[in-house]
């Protein structure tokens, strides 16, 4: 079950495949991000309350984003990985244009698992082939560099969706060849799905990497990735259990920043959008290759933790963050205290996903990194948006009171991810050395 061939693709083969499939996740998120920056039009539009308006926003993109991601991460393993890819960002695509023609609340719920069924083809097979266009050393920065694409696309949903609001509102409702007249919102929805086709052709620009490793190419029976898997069972869920607390404060508070400065402080769509978009695209950034770079640091110095501790160190720096920025008096100071909240809270999810490649056979790499989105994303962006969109209409019972919800739901999340992250160091530390023996005598 072994793969010989040793070179890696060249430098700049590989990390034009990175560029390439960032630019993909870029996309993806400003598709599934978009959405919360259009929550008091589309609200209005389909009359709905806030619970119905997190219900799109999360579960139902979430729900079928990981159901899928398991069947289409096993595909990854054995198929190709870049057609897998262009399938999905075709699929998701068209979703979104269908999102833009909605009228009714149902028919923008069905539209929204479209996006979510199409986006889970992209990030298990992403991960499959960074690993094998990088060497284990370059792995975290790289898979990092890619991860960028959440806070590069969630920044530039709210920056350039700010400015096209501002734009579009003020032109008013658009009449379209077909389509009749729609609303701004609407006509965001229908640009990003073409945009999204277009931008398939440069998935033919990316070369197949040889899949490298312990079980290379070769389609591993479930029972064999079970197995796998529960002897490696705390590791794997106090990694993912860990990094999903992160996720559902990161999630959680992302989908209503904008309507809490909006509430909060008064300001309008337009205003949200350029400044915390703005602080999601640099901070979130930074945030995420520094959490990269400091983990191959770390792991160069003989640290086979590094990307646990990782994920700790971030979840320990949010803490005051998340306490803090929701209690300010003014916006100005909660934007500076919301600044380092994104920094921390995306450091980890570049290293979370290099910490499965680490410890998992190359057959069942897709599986596990599939495994992960599920619980990360059913927990994030299917759970968190909606919790606290919850407590806001059923504790509270006050549109006011949003900033109470997110400081509560966001405090626990990562007091959690805390105890679980510092739980998961020895159990990881086993799970590489189990690697090592299993590489060295498969089953």
């Amino acid at each position: 079950m072994h793969n010989n061939n040793n070179g890696y693709p060249s430098s700049a083969r590989a990390w034009a495949t990175v560029a390439i499939l960032m630019v993909a996740y870029v996309l993806s998120f400003v598709d599934r991000q978009i959405l919360n920056l259009l929550v008091e039009p589309i609200r209005r539009d389909l009359a709905i309350n806030d619970t119905q308006m997190s219900l799109l926003m999360g579960l139902s993109f979430a729900l079928f984003y990981t159901v899928c991601g398991i069947p289409l991460g096993r595909v990854a393993d054995t198929r190709s990985r870049r057609g897998l890819i262009a399938v999905g960002i075709l699929f998701w695509s068209a979703a979104t244009a269908a999102c833009g023609m909605a009228k009714m609340y149902w028919q923008f719920l069905l539209c929204r698992i479209g996006v979510g069924v199409g986006e889970a083809a992209l990030s298990p097979a992403a991960y499959s082939l960074i690993a094998d266009s990088f060497p284990a050393e370059r792995r975290a920065t790289a898979i990092s560099v890619y991860s960028m694409g959440v806070y590069l696309g969630s920044g530039l949903a709210f920056l350039v969706g700010g400015l096209v609001i501002q734009f579009a509102s003020a032109q008013g409702d658009v009449t379209l060849p077909v389509l009749g007249e729609v609303r701004p919102w609407q006509l965001i929805f229908l640009i990003l799905g073409v945009a999204g086709v277009f931008f398939t052709l440069l998935m033919l620009a990316i070369k197949e990497p040889v899949r490298r490793g312990a079980g290379a190419g070769v389609a591993v029976p479930l029972s064999e990735v079970g197995r796998y898997i529960r002897a490696n069972r705390r590791t794997v869920l106090l990694h993912n259990f860990g990094f999903a607390g992160l996720a559902f404060a990161g999630y959680g508070s992302a989908a209503w920043i904008p309507t809490f400065y909006i509430r909060t402080y008064g300001w309008d769509a337009g205003q949200v959008g350029i400044v915390y978009g703005c602080i999601v695209a640099v901070f979130g950034c930074l945030g995420i290759v520094f959490g990269g770079r400091l983990a191959d640091l770390m792991a160069k110095r003989g640290r086979s933790d590094a990307n646990m501790r990782v994920g700790l160190y971030a979840a320990l720096g949010a803490l005051p963050m998340v306490v803090l920025f929701p209690l300010m008096d003014t916006a100005f100071w909660a934007s500076m205290l919301l600044a380092p909240a994104v920094f921390c809270l995306s450091m980890p999810f570049g290293v979370a996903p290099a910490a499965i490649q680490e410890i998992m056979p190359n057959s069942m790499r897709g599986q596990a990194s599939a495994i992960y989105l599920f619980v990360i994303t059913l927990i994030g962006l299917g759970v968190g948006p909606t919790a606290v969109a919850l407590v806001t209409d059923f504790v509270f019972a006050d549109d006011n009171a949003l900033r109470y919800s997110l400081l509560i739901v966001t405090t626990l999340a990562v007091l959690m991810s805390i105890i679980l992250l510092a739980k998961s160091l020895k159990p990881y530390r086993e799970s590489v050395t189990r690697l090592e023996q299993w590489a060295a005598n498969p089953a």
